[in-house]
């Protein structure tokens, strides 16, 4: 029986995905020790929008836990390894805040010109993840009391303006979520030499640039929350 060239292709594709997954899936937890878990992900053949779990209108379509829960996220390679194994296109959730990074995330426009604001005024940023939809910054773990303070100071926070810190979750690449694809639109670069995790900024740091680009981004103080 003949090999279709267009199955192969499909199929070798997939293999790398599914290769790809763990393998990030590996190095957040064994090497950059960031709690990790499967996340629920899309149905096979799901449309755009379509996540795995039983809530027709689920707000992060694929890109959340649901079996195991967010209490399960864990650094150990050999629960990972496992995970991955048996569902190897799980998306990954990292688990924020604790000893984990935080993050902040904000519609993508918005997202694209808080980078670049930061960027024009020097001031160093951290990892950066990008879907379709949505952009996050990881930054340095802080405390409920710590962010309090810093919103109290800002006049206006929108609500489009996200904070995942302890009891929170971001959808890590090269996942694919009910949104699309997880990439890296800043990839992260190692604290120092010869430290293997990645650098965060407080988020102090990068607070002012943040609320200012999501209140002035179209459709900035949408309470919706489009993953």
């Amino acid at each position: 029986m003949r090999e279709i060239p267009g199955r192969r292709r499909k199929f070798s594709m997939r293999r790398g995905r599914r290769t790809a997954l763990l393998g990030a899936a590996l190095t957040c937890a064994a090497e950059w020790h960031w709690p990790i878990l499967p996340g629920v992900g899309i149905p096979p053949g799901g449309r755009p929008g379509e996540c795995g779990c039983p809530h027709p209108d689920c707000v992060v379509p694929g890109a959340h836990p649901f079996d195991p829960g967010l209490l399960a996220a864990t650094t150990d390679a050999r629960m990972v390894q496992w995970w991955w194994t048996n569902r190897p296109t799980a998306p990954i959730i990292l688990a924020t805040g604790d000893r984990a990074p935080s993050a902040v995330s904000l519609p993508a426009v918005a997202g694209a010109r808080a980078v670049a604001a930061l960027d024009l005024a020097g001031i160093a940023i951290g990892p950066v993840i990008a879907t379709p939809t949505r952009w996050s910054l990881l930054v340095a773990p802080y405390s409920l009391e710590e962010l309090g303070e810093l919103l109290h100071r800002q006049d206006w926070v929108p609500s489009s303006l996200r904070f995942h810190g302890e009891g929170g979750y971001v959808a890590l690449p090269p996942s694919q979520t009910g949104a699309g694809q997880v990439r890296w639109e800043r990839a992260p670069r190692p604290a120092a030499r010869g430290v293997l995790r990645p650098w965060l900024p407080q988020v102090g740091a990068v607070a002012d640039a943040l609320v200012e680009a999501s209140a002035n981004a179209p459709g900035g103080s949408s309470s919706e929350l489009a993953y």
